[in-house]
């Protein structure tokens, strides 16, 4: 009986053991910022120097730093972007630094899996690193900071600071360049598929099937081979707005397409609008 009360005993203390949420000395933080088109996230955990000395101390100068605590820090760019004149592709990258008295040695690395370090440096991972010069505070920052500061619509600062340290790395982003295709789009006129998916819209929403017809035309005259779903949705327009024997053309060159690509479905739904338009 004894051991049966002690045993129940254990197994209730360890599941509220198991249950039990504390928290971080080092909580998350994950931020996110636009910067002109691009977005920009930094996820990364936040220790605080609790009376004790940080950099020279707690950071040692001169070896290589995980830039916060825990997992990984990691930043996020939409878009392609220069670490000063070094371009970086969008995607995710581990933050590592060498700080020193003067300056930081800042890296963007590839692995972004590691827990802190990685066990073994792989210079190949290495996308992009930077040198810049250490600023003095003249207040104290009691937990690390990384935030994106000095915002302009295609520069931005990515700016770290603990206690009474702070650097800042140039990052460049192709504002210009995304507004410009943007434009480029814009002025150029629609695109077959913005007349497709635009003339499609009208007829399950049922609104004006003229409209829908003159788009559905326009983005077929923009393709050269004409897809059988594509027809089919035509065909659709064509009946809704009352015009049967385009409705039928047009069905039987979806039928002909959907034969060929061997689709079932297509050949069903058209072979039954075709007996239901009575066509020959």
């Amino acid at each position: 009986m004894k051991t049966f009360l002690t045993a129940l005993v254990l197994t209730f203390s360890m599941s509220i053991f198991a249950q039990l949420e504390a928290p971080q000395p080092s909580p998350n933080s994950n931020t996110t910022q636009m910067v002109g088109l691009s977005e920009v996230s930094i996820a990364y955990s936040r220790p605080s120097a609790n009376e004790r000395a940080v950099f020279g101390n707690l950071v040692p100068f001169n070896k290589r730093w995980r830039t916060g605590a825990n997992e990984n820090t990691i930043i996020t760019f939409s878009t392609e972007v220069k670490i000063g004149e070094q371009a970086l592709e969008a995607g995710s990258y581990a933050v590592y630094s060498t700080p020193k008295k003067e300056s930081w040695d800042v890296f963007f690395y590839e692995d972004t899996d590691n827990w802190g370090l990685p066990k073994t440096w792989n210079e190949d991972a290495v996308a992009a690193m930077v040198n810049v010069p250490v600023k003095s505070l003249n207040h104290m920052v009691e937990t690390l900071s990384i935030d994106l500061g000095a915002l302009q619509m295609d520069k931005a600062h990515l700016q770290m600071s603990w206690e009474k340290t702070m650097v800042e790395v140039p990052i460049s982003f192709p504002t210009d360049d995304l507004v410009m295709e943007s434009v480029t789009a814009i002025m150029s006129g629609p695109s077959a598929s913005d007349y497709f998916d635009s003339a499609i819209y009208y007829l399950n929403a049922g609104k004006d099937m003229n409209k829908a017809e003159e788009w559905m035309e326009k983005g077929m005259v923009m393709v050269e081979v004409k897809p059988f779903w594509m027809l089919r949705q035509q065909s659709l327009i064509y009946a809704a707005n009352g015009k049967k024997d385009k409705a039928i053309v047009t069905a039987k060159a979806s039928l002909e397409g959907a034969k060929k690509a061997g689709n079932a479905d297509y050949i069903k739904m058209n072979e039954d609008s075709l007996k239901e338009w009575n066509a020959k």
